[in-house]
């Protein structure tokens, strides 16, 4: 019994989804089977391993978006039962790498804020001031060339005036995002040390 337009694609799917969350291969692999077994679209599982890589996986292992995308682009050419195999490699890599919803999470925060604060402008330092009109309304006036910044870094505000600095991404202390907050901490610092010497000087 399975309804590839019914219940059972929707229900085995989620199961699916949540036993690669849960980093269960045994059942991530039993979910799998039953929607073969259902002859469920092999490119409606690939669709949703994608969706996986990113809101469940994301940056703690950012290798495998690129493998999930290069085994649909293998299964294409193969296709099914040859295939199936494919699947469940993805099914048991997915399982097992290191999780982190934090790029999710981050990423919708910003569509919320987004979305109250349409109605302020771009910064103005930060847009190219490429008419004369536009450079007397000050538009780049005082940003800075990143590239010739000790560190590399200048710290500017990107935010538009009106609205305070956010913090999104918050990265896991798991797989390579592990790494990435090392960069964050680095820079987050950077920033704070140029503000409080800017604040000294004024």
């Amino acid at each position: 019994r399975y309804n590839r337009s019914g219940d059972d694609r929707y229900e085995w799917i989620s199961v699916l989804q949540k036993a690669i969350r849960g980093s269960d291969p045994d059942a991530s692999l039993y979910a799998l089977a039953r929607m073969i077994h259902g002859k469920e679209d092999p490119i409606y599982i690939f669709r949703r391993l994608l969706r996986i890589c990113v809101e469940d996986i994301g940056l703690a292992d950012p290798a495998c978006l690129p493998y999930v995308f290069s085994a649909l682009e293998s299964f294409e050419k193969i296709g099914s039962p040859e295939g199936d195999l494919i699947l469940a490699s993805c099914v048991v890599y997915l399982a097992l790498s290191p999780k982190s919803n934090a790029i999710y999470k981050a990423f919708n925060q910003a569509l919320d804020d987004a979305k109250k604060t349409m109605h302020f402008d771009a910064p103005k330092q930060m847009v190219n001031g490429t008419t004369e009109l536009m450079r007397k309304m000050g538009f780049g006036k005082g940003y800075q060339y990143d590239h010739e910044c000790p560190n590399g870094f200048s710290g500017q505000n990107y935010f538009p005036e009106g609205m305070d600095r956010k913090s999104y991404y918050h990265p896991q202390l798991r797989g390579f995002e592990r790494d990435l907050k090392k960069r964050l901490d680095y820079f987050n610092a950077l920033r704070e040390k140029l503000i409080f010497r800017k604040e000294k000087t004024s």
